[in-house]
This record gives structure tokens, sequence and C-alpha cells, in this order.
């Protein structure tokens, strides 16, 4: 035989060569559903106590269930610190240190009435005690600079989750916007005296107290929260007599406003963002008083995400940066950046200490599932072990650089568990929403972790328009979805083909919100994706404009509504080249999504029905674009998994 006969032989035999089994679907999600997952952290002014809320697990936790937990680090000791008795789990989360570290503040609904209220307990520990008496929804309490008071988020009377994640209240009767205001309230601790202090037509999405005591940097908007974060400016409001002041309207999103030490300037992040509390951008600087906003990172080739006042001659951040974390700070003179730490790994929650260097955070990466870390950046070590048993469903997971229409992309590519590289393997492209947003090194969970458990390759891209390289990157699909993108996500395609042993031929794609539209979008432009599931994808822009209830999200990314400019809506519908699609494709949707509401998975579902491409649409009942229930999420997976299996599965198994 010849050298190339004995080539294609060897290739055919490597292809058919028999997989080893898989582990049951069941076995990985039960173990996947015991990670433990953290949502915030806290750290005393002097460094020496962390506080961080640990969520109970997904089975148990449709209720969003948490416990908080206290560390002393000289001794190491650990504690629960709850409002409740006997052991229960309760909502508690939102710890937070006193100025003087002696006391921590907290969320609790373990009152009679499971109405969550702000309660106080003493940092060596001891018995908690309520502060409010309330009824509503409640969040974000923050100390006061003298400790005697404490600021919270308050929508007064109000039984909705706030949000746009959730799911909405169905329409009855006439139909008319429900404005709720989330406001700023706050408490005398001692005499405990309420006094709600931000209008009653503002709605607050974060705050800041002066270091005075006097007022509130806060990025508000007026009108209905869910729909109006992308028209928030930033308002200073004072305490006495609460009025409110806007010092910026900027030309797109703000998040994080924060006073500087001595109280002159409030530092924000502004950028275009999509989704109120998926945060990146440049750091901006804005007077007190009034006056020209600057921009103090001009070409940072980054997403700052969180800020925090070292000094009035530093801010300390952290930012997204190619398709990693990390920290960095800025001289606001001069507008001098220095990191201080990169790292391919996620970082939630990080807190630096008032005094000292000591900080905290939940840390995670491809090989390390999370846990609660404290020390010096860089050198945190773990105050939790809880998920040491954890196992990781996949195999090696690489970073990948590739270059499209003239600029660098970047991506992750993670291995099948028990790879072997005589095979060959069929793919999952996994698209993730925003699209402001970024896939990070971050312990895989649902369709990313059981997929390489099954023997696919996932291939995780950051196309243009998510954080990570710069704020002109993260704009570059502005007017243009799904055209660059897509792009960046086909050529990052080829490069996984070229650096791994991929079948061309069995290549899958999927993705819920953003990614859920670019599943639907990339089936129109192209037949290289043999299978695809669409979760909370958009099929029309111009529907879709008139359906849900955030419109103005749109605004900054097509320049105008679809009433103005129909055209630039248009050319990025999938319904618009539904004739094209010959990719089978599994459609997944909440019944009560605000964000992306149900007709659009109706829409190509029936499209592609009526064209007699293979289709199917599950709809999951009282849920909103964050699918909570478990047993959704669990039949989410494993429903797109048999998907793939029948696609993109070869005669001799995967």
């Amino acid at each position: 035989m010849s050298p190339l006969g004995l080539l294609l032989a060897s290739l055919l035999v490597a292809s058919d060569a028999t997989p080893p089994p898989r582990p049951p679907v069941g076995a990985v999600l039960d173990s996947a559903e015991r990670v433990k997952q953290f949502r915030g952290v806290a750290i005393s002014p002097d460094g020496r106590r962390v506080a961080w809320s640990e969520k109970a697990p997904d089975r148990e936790n449709e209720g969003n269930r948490g416990s908080i937990f206290v560390s002393d680090l000289s001794s190491g000791a650990v504690r629960r610190l709850t409002a409740g008795k006997n052991g229960r789990i309760h909502r508690e989360s939102s710890a937070v240190f006193s100025p003087d570290g002696k006391s921590i503040a907290f969320l609790s609904d373990a009152s009679q009435d499971r109405q969550l209220q702000v309660w106080i307990a003493p940092a060596t520990g001891g018995r908690a005690a309520p502060l409010t008496h309330v009824k509503g929804q409640l969040a974000d309490p923050r100390w006061s600079p003298d400790g005697r008071r404490i600021a919270f988020l308050l929508v007064e009377g109000s039984d909705q989750e706030p949000g746009a994640l959730v799911a909405y209240k169905p329409d009855d009767g006439v139909v008319e916007e429900t404005i709720e205001e989330q406001r700023i309230a706050v408490v005398d601790i001692e005499m405990g005296r309420l006094r709600v202090v931000s209008p009653p037509d503002l709605y607050v999405y974060d705050y800041d107290w002066s270091p005075d005591g006097r007022s509130f940097a806060a990025e508000a908007a007026r009108g209905s929260g869910t729909n109006n974060y992308w028209t928030a400016e930033l308002y200073v409001i004072d305490v006495e007599p609460g009025s409110a002041r806007s010092i910026w309207k900027p030309p797109l999103q703000i998040a994080c406003p924060r006073f500087s030490p001595d109280g002159a300037t409030i530092a924000i992040i502004h950028g275009i963002m999509s989704d109120e509390g998926s945060t990146g951008g440049d750091v901006w600087l804005v007077p007190r008083s009034g006056g020209a906003a600057r921009n103090a990172t001009p070409g940072m080739k980054a997403s700052a995400s969180a800020l925090f006042w070292r000094s009035s001659s530093q801010i300390l951040f952290t930012e997204f940066v190619d398709g990693g974390e990390g920290l960095a700070t800025l001289d606001p003179a001069t507008q001098t950046i220095a990191t201080l730490w990169t790292g391919p790994e996620t970082l939630h929650g990080f807190r630096p200490a008032r005094e000292g260097s000591t900080s905290a955070a939940i840390r995670e990466s491809f090989r390390n599932p999370p846990e609660v870390y404290a020390g010096s950046i860089g050198d945190w070590k773990p105050l939790t072990r809880v998920n040491a048993g954890a196992t990781a469903w996949w195999g090696e997971a690489r970073t990948l650089h590739w270059q499209s229409d003239g600029q660098t992309v970047q991506g992750w590519l993670l291995y099948p568990r028990d790879f072997d590289p005589s095979r060959r393997y069929p793919l999952v492209v996994s698209v993730h929403g925003g699209p402001s947003a970024a896939y990070t090194a971050a312990w895989p969970s649902r369709w990313n972790a059981v997929l390489p458990s099954q023997g696919y390759f996932v291939f995780w891209p950051n196309p243009r328009g998510s954080y990570g390289f710069g704020e002109a990157f993260t704009q570059g699909n502005v007017k243009d979805f799904g055209s660059g993108d897509l792009r960046d996500i086909l050529t990052g395609v080829d490069e996984v083909l070229r650096v791994a042993p991929v079948d061309p031929r069995r290549l899958g794609i999927t993705g819920w919100s953003y990614g859920g539209y670019m599943t639907m979008w990339a089936v129109t432009q192209t037949t290289r994706f043999a299978a695809a599931v669409a979760g909370a994808g958009i099929a029309s822009w111009q529907s879709y404009y008139g359906q849900n209830k955030i419109d103005t999200w749109m605004l900054p990314f097509f320049g105008a509504t679809v009433y103005e400019d129909p055209a630039v809506y248009a050319k990025s519908s999938p319904i618009e080249f539904i004739k094209n699609v010959r990719t089978p494709t599994l459609v997944l949707h909440g019944d009560r999504d605000s964000e992306v509401p149900t007709p659009q998975g109706y829409e190509f579902w029936h499209a592609l029905k009526t064209l007699g491409v293979p289709t199917q649409l599950v709809v999951y009942t009282s849920e909103g674009h964050a699918i909570r229930k478990p047993e959704h999420r669990r039949d989410i997976v494993e429903r797109a998994l048999a998907w793939f299996d029948r696609y993109l599965r070869s005669s001799s198994g995967l």
C-alpha cells in the first residue's frame, strides 16, 4: 500500500476507534449540582475577619436559600452567622462589616412572615437582632461612614423580585406599565427610625455613601427600573432633605459609582453594557460638584468590573482581561495603570480591607472549583474547602487566539474527558449571553460540564462585543449584530479544527439569550453546523422590539428605535433568512420571559417546522429569562445532550 493509502487507513481506524464508555448523565448532573456556589464576600476594615454567603445546593434551592459564614483569619475558626434557629437554612446574604469591624449587618428572612429584613449581629459571635420591619424587596445594605446608620435599597410594598431575569406577572385586564421604584432607605441604628431618602420617581441601581455621610452617589433612572437601566444617569442624592441632582448623563451605560476619600470626585465604570449587573468598561471620573466627565483609562485593553478607592490618588479595580481576570491600580491624575495580578481564572466578589494589604474573593478555574480565599493580592489562601471533592468532567482547557478581520480574538477550548488523540471528536460551540459579557476560566456547569463528559469538545469563543479586550472591541458589534461576531466565531472554529482532532462534519452550536440569538442566526448564515440548541433566542428583532419589556437596551446597540430605522433591525434578524436553514434546531424557552418573550421561540420553531427542518420547541412554565426550577435546569441539559447525540454521533458512537 502506498504511504498515502497507509495514512488514510490509519485516519479511518482512528476515527472509528471504539470510544470509552460514557458516565451516566444523571451521575454527572448529580455531581455538578453538589458543587456549592458563593454569592458574596465581605472583609472587616482591619482585614482580620471575612464573611461570605454560601448557596444551598441546586436541588434544594428553588427558593434561593443560603447561609452566611464568618472566618477569623488569625485562628482559622469558621462559624455560621444566622438570624434563624435550630439549624434551619434561610435566605441569608449580603453581609457587610461596620466601620469599626465590631458588627455585621446582613439580610435574612428568618422573621415569622418570611420577609427579608436587615439584621445586625456581633462580629465575634452572638445573637442577631432585626433592625428593620418593612414590607417589600430589600438589597445591598451599607453602613454610613460613622457607623450610626445603615442604608439599603428598597422596593416598598412589592412582592415581585426586581430585575428582568425573573418571571414576570402575567397581564390581566387593561395592560399598563407597572412602575415600582427601588429607592435608598436609611435606618438609624440606635433609634430604629427608618426613612426612605431618594425621590419616589427615581429607580436606584447602585449607590455609595459620601465620606461625610451627608449624601449618596447613585446610578439611577426615571421610570421603570427593569426597562430603563440603559438610560441611567449619575446622581448626587442628599440625605437631608432627599433631593436628587443629576451630575452626568452618560453617552452609554454606567455602573459602580464610588466616592473618592476626599468627597470631591466620583469614579464610575462607563461603557456599552447589555445587562444591569454585568459590568465592564472604562473608568471615568466625574466632579461631585458637576462638570465634565473624564475617561481615565482611554485605550485600555481590558474591561473594568469593580472599583475601590485606596486613597484620593489611587483606585484599585478588578478587570476582565484576555479571557481571564485581573487586578490593577489607576492614578487618576496621571492615568497611569499598574497591573497587580492577572490569572486564567474567575474572581468573584473581590473585596480589599480598608487597612493593610489583605483582601478576600471567591476564586475558581477549570481545575479548581469555587472557594473563598483571603490574603494579599496574588497570595490568597483558601478559607473554605467545601468543593474539594468535586469531579472535573472535562479534560484539558486551552486558551486559543486567532485573527479575524485583522484583530486578535480569544476563546477557550475544553477537551473531552478521557481524551484520546487517535480519535476524532464532535464539537459544540457554546456562545455566551450578553453580548456584553465574557467567558472566563471558570468551573464549568450545566451543559458545559456534561458535554465533555460525554465525549464532546466544547468551544467558548469571546467574539467582538465581549469584555476583556478594551471598550472598542466591546462596541465592535454595534449596528452589526450577527455579522462580525459570527465571523469571529467561525474563524475560531477554524482554529479549533487546526489544533484539535475535531470532525468538521460533526459541529454543533448552542447558547442562551444572546447566545440563543447567535445560534438562530448562525444556522441561517451557514450550513457548517449539523445540530443546534437555541435557548431564549431572538428570531426577529422587528417583532421582538414590540414584545419585550426592556426595549431601551436596544438603542445603544442599534442606534435608533425599530420605528425609526427598521432596516438596521431587519439585516440582523434570523427570520429574514429563514429559508437558508438546514440545521436541526431544538428551541428552549421560559413562558414568562421579560427579556426574550416566548413568541420569539414560537416564531423560529414554526418557521422551521413549516419548511421541513427537524425542530422541537420546549416551553418551561412559570420561568423567566433565568431558569430557576432545578427540574427545569436539569431537563434542559438532558434534552440538549440528547439532541446533539442524535445528530452528531457517528455510526460507531462518538
